[in-house]
């Protein structure tokens, strides 16, 4: 629920509930604030297909939970880490990851992952943006927990040695329109804009299209029915003018990856090796992140692809919107978009049941001999 208590991604719970209908599943959606501890009961929101309506009424705990919260500074979230501590048998699709930094540090340790990572680091000081500046041309200063695009810095070095180029996003993703700033300025400038939570600095890849706007890619790594990792989609985003970034709810556009591609690389081989490329990347990704925090059911990889086909895995989101797809034009990989974690639940709720079908048969040939 959002500050006004309106539903978020309402139009995507509605959909998933007619796409569980016709698998047999019922689906509802419910916050923390909507538990009662002593009933052992949850005031649910149920989506009435006939009527186009949302009903509440008191049900029972679910077989599986698929938790849609993004890691953020609120009470919001804390009441979610809350209630997750305290009913954590519960059975859960996914489970939080970490911070950019923290996650970071984590793909580092995967030698198939590492290569594909711009140099990160924490800011400490207007020193490590100076220092990467020196070696690499471009940077972006980020905050740790941010989403959406928000407090968001790209610097530039100009060929003046004491002048550079920034712009980016404030944390109302209101654009800051690229400015000159003299380096004696610039640590100031870096120091008021960190100074309310903590961020890192990263390599800035170079994807600005001939007219100028910025460019990257958002893949969607879902797992199937069978409890497989698999690509369900890529798509190209494209930012709006004088933008640093290129997220839809920031103004940019969504366009088929291909078609993008096309126009960024052209190369029709190059093309093709860049997404089996950035496919293996993604499945890798998931199964590496896996691994390491435990069960999860989907992620969202940022990805930015070079002029010379390079793929540089630049975010990990795991709790991806999927509009982009539909924005797109792809409306199967929509669709498969909502339907996939409903299908990885089924089957892990038959897994679930099968084991305890074994249990129970094992116990029971004990008991006779």
């Amino acid at each position: 629920m959002n500050e006004k208590k309106q539903l978020e991604e309402r139009s995507i719970y509605q959909k998933m509930t007619i796409a569980g209908k016709k698998i047999g599943i019922d689906l509802f959606v419910f916050t923390p604030e909507d538990v009662d501890q002593r009933k052992k009961l949850i005031n649910g929101m149920f989506y009435q297909v006939q009527s186009n309506k949302w009903t509440r009424k008191w049900t029972s705990f679910p077989n599986l939970i698929f938790d849609r919260a993004r890691l953020q500074k609120s009470y919001r979230f804390t009441q979610l880490r809350q209630f997750r501590s305290r009913y954590h048998s519960l059975l859960f699709l996914n489970r939080p990851l970490g911070d950019k930094w923290s996650t970071y540090q984590t793909l580092k340790e995967n030698s198939l992952i590492s290569p594909h990572l711009p140099a990160t680091k924490v800011f400490t000081s207007p020193d490590d943006v100076l220092q990467m500046l020196k070696r690499e041309g471009i940077v972006f200063v980020k905050p740790i927990n941010g989403t959406g695009g928000r407090g968001i810095m790209r610097i530039e070095k100009c060929k003046n040695p004491k002048l550079f180029y920034i712009q980016g996003r404030d944390l109302r993703r209101k654009i800051i329109h690229p400015q000159k700033i003299h380096a004696a300025t610039l640590g100031a400038k870096l120091n008021v804009w960190t100074s309310n939570r903590p961020y890192i600095v990263q390599k800035g890849i170079q994807v600005k299209l001939p007219d100028g706007r910025v460019h990257d890619y958002r893949m969607l790594v879902q797992k199937d029915g069978s409890g497989n990792w698999g690509v369900t989609g890529c798509a190209g985003r494209v930012g709006p003018q004088k933008s640093v970034t290129s997220n839809l709810h920031g103004g940019g556009i969504a366009v088929g990856m291909l078609k993008l591609l096309e126009v960024w690389i052209e190369d029709e081989e190059k093309i093709k090796q860049v997404k089996e490329t950035a496919e293996k990347l993604g499945v890798e990704t998931a199964k590496h992140l896996e691994q390491k925090y435990g069960a999860l059911c989907e992620l969202a990889l940022d990805l930015a692809i070079d002029r010379d086909g390079n793929v540089w895995l630049l975010e990990v989101n795991p709790k991806p919107a999927r509009e982009v797809f539909q924005l797109a034009g792809e409306k199967e990989t929509y669709n498969q978009a909502i339907s996939k974690p409903l299908e990885y639940a089924l089957w892990l709720y038959n897994q679930k049941a099968l084991k305890v079908k074994r249990a129970k048969k094992t116990a029971t040939s004990k008991e006779r001999k």
